[in-house]
């Protein structure tokens, strides 16, 4: 090899070697470089309710849930799943109906239709279509129903606003998003008073007692009713040979029921709004009413008061409010 040839090869070398390095470092680096393959960064999930807000179809959807007060709600740690129904969906509503929803002071059938979107848990597409020919409990109580149609996810099929899913598994930080081409009616699922108690899981010591006094057929009637319903835990701060010896005392059993039942439909603005004020029971007693810390209070004074704690679960009979303690009608004012 020449003295010429040879000192080429070496440069050669020392070339190659130089850029080589120079590709290294701008890799390591992120570089510009249009030669160097450029990693997409991930976008870190969000919330379902920045999720919706950043698709950009969900604009009513949106707008719903931020006046219906239930925004904090939806970004809480859930996990839930939310059949969305897009913009196009919710502009098949008329817009008078859809404005006289947003803007009501009373919120309760906006929730309730918005809730009735909402599943209290994860659900995912395949899951979802495994529960096909079933019905779920969703967030407001009522039933949907869930079929397969030609391979795809329906809700509430037979109803009269059913819904198919369109985009399924869209992923937040707190849960899933299925997206649906129609906005559901909670009227395809709903039950009365007792289905509703039954439904959402945690008033079996209220639904015994119901029975044990033969009121469960009252209960299920035409209404309308407004029940104030303890929880499994209220009933369980009674002690239970107490509770046993009421129950069997049907008089004495009708007389507590029925002072947690009121003649007539009184949603959350009502009642908040009669604070000081007093209602009467259909047992023929007086429960008091008050706000207290932006609680809605009963028998704030009494012995036995009670903290209303979720309100306005809409039946086709009545309204349930969700109450902390069983009350006593000796606390009547």
């Amino acid at each position: 090899m020449n003295t010429i040839t040879n000192s080429f090869y070496k440069f050669s070398i020392l070339l190659f070697v130089a850029i080589f390095a120079m590709a290294c470092s701008s890799s390591s680096g992120g570089s510009d470089n249009p030669l160097v393959a450029q990693e997409e960064p991930e976008t870190p999930p969000a919330d379902i309710v920045d999720t919706a807000i950043a698709a950009g179809n969900f604009t009513t959807l949106v707008a719903a849930v931020q006046a219906a007060g239930l925004e904090e709600a939806l970004r809480g740690p859930g996990p839930f799943t939310v059949f969305a129904p897009t913009d196009d969906a919710f502009a098949a509503i008329p817009a008078d109906v859809l404005d006289d929803l947003v803007t009501n002071p009373n919120k309760a059938a906006l929730q309730d239709i918005l809730k009735y979107h909402v599943f209290d848990g994860e659900v995912l597409a395949a899951d979802a279509l495994g529960l096909a020919g079933q019905q779920v409990i969703m967030l407001n109580g009522d039933l949907l129903g869930l079929e397969e149609v030609d391979g795809d996810l329906v809700l509430n099929s037979a109803g009269s606003a059913p819904a198919t899913v369109t985009v399924t598994d869209i992923i937040a930080t707190n849960g899933v998003i299925h997206v649906i081409d129609a906005v559901l009616s909670p009227a395809d699922g709903k039950g009365n008073i007792v289905d509703k108690l039954v439904n959402l899981g945690e008033f079996t010591t209220l639904i015994a007692a119901v029975q044990a006094a033969g009121l469960d057929g009252a209960l299920a009637g035409p209404g309308p009713f407004t029940l104030f319903a303890p929880t499994d835990t209220a009933f369980g701060a009674i002690p239970a040979d107490v509770l046993n010896d009421l129950i069997a005392d049907v008089p004495a059993l009708t007389n507590i029921l029925t002072y947690h039942v009121i003649s007539g439909e009184i949603f959350a603005v009502d009642a908040v709004a009669a604070s000081g004020g007093t209602v009467a029971m259909l047992n023929g007693g007086g429960l008091a009413l008050d706000v207290v810390e932006s609680a809605l209070v009963l028998n704030a004074g009494g012995n036995s008061p009670a903290t209303v704690t979720v309100t306005d679960y809409i039946t086709t009979n009545g309204v349930i409010h969700v109450i902390d303690t069983v009350l006593d009608p000796n606390d009547a004012p």
